[in-house]
């Protein structure tokens, strides 16, 4: 937690008031029991009415000002707290999204979104009870002794008895409790897992009729995670019932032994009230304090957490700014040589020895069996990871002394997975370009095959589309997704097995204005069809890994065995459809 005290920096002065604030409203807090006994001894005993009027007034003013104070510094405190979560909230998210998908992988994304959200709200919380308490709790404790002390020293005797009662008791319920929490957290996790699988894959689910299953198996988790809770608030429930019994015995003892000294004459009837107040807020001092003593702890672990992704250094790193200016100069190419990755804890090379170069102007095709390796090299060139050996070079420039964003600036990259977003269809297309005119917008979705299908939505362009995609079929989400990536004007293209939803006549209306628009441009096409490769003007076949054929659709006919066997299989899929 001390580490992240940083982000608290902006808001040192809201949180220096409340501090201030909670100061003086103890003060007057602490002020509070002594004008009730002024009353009680020199009002109500000797029937002054105009005193009991003027304590009276002043009381009311005192409370009124406390109650001032409290607001103020309640929203001082609460801008403090709300902006820290905020800012760690920003940063972690900053950070993350500087990861490579090595990092993804190593984290989870269920327990990014754990800490980003629940974690940082434990440690917002209990930043908000500190300044809240951290005042308020040693000064209404050394103070209430003060003033116990003063009013009748030998009846002190019964809260030297009392209070390390209480502290001893709380802080063994405490003990029990505290490695609970980090528990709950990583059920937490593993809560999050299931739901987010499930609602990912609801599809999957209700078409084996796995429904019951899942549900099961989250009713699992959850159960899990509720008899964690149930033991943390088994023991925490002990906690006031036990301050309430030796509160109210304390307050017996204090009324037998103040009865016995009023008896004597040693204390006045408004000191003995004074004092049982006083008392009060010093057992209450004492567990505000160790309320917060189990809320720092668990805190702790959640600041960990959020620690332990802040410090997790990207394997992907930003290249020099510099190499990214001769970038431009170079013509649109690609280049592999001799580029080989594995994917952590693989066994065996995803890519080996890979060499070629996809030059301004032609198509290069890759096409291979599944696991072949064809993602794995669009991912390569991306630098959502980078090469184990050998080199990536775009533009003559290895893409590992290039800024990312540099890099990825100059691609229009098509995923094997749509992802559209929430928002109108023209949001989704203008996410390639921020800057794209609605002109351009609608030239990039005719290219696309999209233009047919959004004209006839109700709204066009302004359509929205719901999270995921979710109210358009597959076909139409890879083609807004082209759109997205035309509409950037890149000088290379980058598309993932993009044509997989589309029928053959939309495939190959698309391929041939794909053609003419990126003339100028370096492209590279990932395809399972063997009509969608057909005219590429390079075709690289990949088997387990390796380049197994290089060349034209006839060259490859003649001397790739692998090539032959894909499109002889394909071929007979077709025939028999």
């Amino acid at each position: 937690m001390i580490r992240l005290a940083k982000y608290m920096r902006p808001y040192l002065w809201p949180a220096l008031f409340s501090i201030l604030f909670v100061f003086f409203q103890s003060l007057a807090n602490l002020y509070l029991p002594t004008l009730m006994s002024d009353i009680v001894d020199t009002g109500i005993v000797k029937g002054d009415l105009p005193y009991i009027y003027k304590m009276g007034g002043y009381m009311l003013l005192v409370t009124f000002v406390a109650g001032g104070l409290t607001v103020a510094a309640n929203y001082l405190a609460s801008k403090a707290a709300s902006g820290f979560g905020r800012d760690v909230r920003n940063t972690m998210f900053a950070h993350v999204e500087t990861f490579s998908l090595n990092e993804f992988d190593q984290v989870g994304t269920s327990s990014l979104i754990t800490r980003t959200t629940n974690d940082i709200a434990q440690i917002e919380q209990v930043y908000m009870m500190i300044l809240k308490m951290m005042t308020m709790a040693p000064l209404m404790l050394i103070g209430g002794i003060i003033m116990a002390v003063s009013k009748d020293s030998r009846l002190s005797l019964v809260l030297v008895v009392a209070l390390p009662i209480m502290i001893i008791s709380i802080l063994l319920i405490a003990a029990r409790a505290l490695p609970l929490f980090k528990v709950i957290q990583k059920k937490m996790d593993r809560l999050n897992l299931i739901l987010r699988e499930e609602l990912t894959g609801i599809r999957v689910i209700r078409s084996f009729n796995r429904t019951a299953h899942e549900t099961e198996r989250f009713d699992q988790a959850n159960k899990d995670i509720t008899q964690i809770s149930i033991r943390i608030n088994q023991f925490m429930s002990l906690a006031m019932p036990l301050m309430m019994l030796i509160m109210n015995l304390s307050t017996v003892a204090i009324v037998w032994f103040g009865g016995l000294r009023i008896d004597s004459g040693s204390i006045e009837v408004g000191d003995l009230m004074a004092f049982i107040q006083y008392a009060m807020q010093i057992m209450f001092s004492i567990l505000m304090g160790i309320m917060m003593f189990i809320m720092i702890p668990r805190a702790q672990i959640s600041a960990g957490r959020v620690n332990e992704v802040l410090d997790i250094v990207p394997v992907v790193k930003d290249g020099k700014t510099s190499a990214s200016s001769a970038v431009s100069k170079q013509p649109a190419s690609i280049e592999f040589r001799e580029v080989t990755f594995s994917y952590p804890g693989a066994e065996a090379p995803a890519v080996s020895n890979i060499s070629f170069t996809a030059n301004q102007g032609e198509t290069t095709a890759i096409i291979g069996g599944t696991g072949a390796g064809k993602s794995t090299l669009l991912n390569l060139i991306m630098r959502y990871f980078d090469a184990v050996s050998g080199e990536v070079l775009v533009r003559g420039v290895d893409v590992r002394k290039l800024p990312v964003e540099s890099l990825r600036a100059q691609i229009g990259y098509v995923p094997q997975k749509s992802v559209l977003f929430t928002g109108t269809i023209a949001d989704n297309i203008r996410y390639g370009n921020a800057q794209a005119t609605d002109e351009e917008i609608r030239e990039a979705a005719r290219i696309a095959q999209a233009a047919e299908f959004i004209s006839k939505m109700s709204a066009g362009y302004q359509s929205l589309i719901t999270q995921g995609g979710k109210n358009v079929s597959g076909g139409q989400k890879q083609r807004l997704a082209i759109a997205r990536a035309l509409v950037r004007q890149a000088p290379i293209y980058l598309l993932d097995d993009s044509f997989s939803a589309l029928d053959y006549r939309t495939d190959a209306h698309l391929r041939a204005e794909l053609s003419r628009m990126t003339q100028n441009s370096a492209v590279i096409m990932v395809a399972q069809r063997v009509s969608t490769v057909l005219h590429a003007d390079k075709i690289i076949v990949l088997d387990d890994g390796r380049i197994v054929g290089y060349g034209t659709h006839q060259e490859l006919m003649e001397t790739c065995d692998v090539y032959q066997e894909i499109v002889a299989s394909q071929l007979k899929k077709e025939e028999l459809a």
